[in-house]
């Protein structure tokens, strides 16, 4: 996880979705003026368009949870906290890989892509990412 945070449950990687979909994970400022967020009853009235029903307090535990944990920070402006993500879902997504790496594939994590990437269908438009990627990541090549 980021900077060894704990992991995300699948109830808090819900809540953490809604939070995404409000906008790009902010910091603080320096100044110390709010950054934004949602409410605890925003997240429960976006979970309810998804058919999940969870009651305030519980959401409000798992927003407390993800603050505890570094996902989530909150501000309070007038008697509502503001929650906001500070970390990207490809953050969570590139430290989760590289744990899963790291456990199963002894931190190689070239296993892990192949499994990924294998019996996968990508568009013309995603295989020339990959390539671009993957040129990058060789750099300028040096005669041996």
């Amino acid at each position: 996880m980021p900077r060894d945070r704990a992991p995300v449950s699948d109830a808090e990687l819900e809540v953490l979705k809604v939070l995404w979909a409000s906008g790009p994970p902010r910091r603080s400022s320096r100044d110390g003026a709010s950054a934004g967020g949602v409410t605890v009853r925003d997240v429960v009235a976006a979970l309810k368009k998804q058919r999940r029903r969870l009651a305030y307090n519980t959401v409000l535990t798992l927003l407390s949870r993800l603050r505890d944990k570094g996902y989530v920070a909150a501000d309070r402006r007038d008697t509502a906290h503001l929650f906001r993500p500070v970390v990207s879902r490809e953050e969570l997504i590139g430290s989760s890989l590289a744990a899963i790496a790291a456990r199963i594939c002894d931190g190689t994590a070239s296993p892990l892509v192949q499994a990924l990437v294998r019996g996968q269908r990508f568009s013309t438009a995603e295989i020339a990412q990959f390539r671009k990627l993957l040129d990058e990541m060789s750099g300028p090549r040096t005669k041996d």
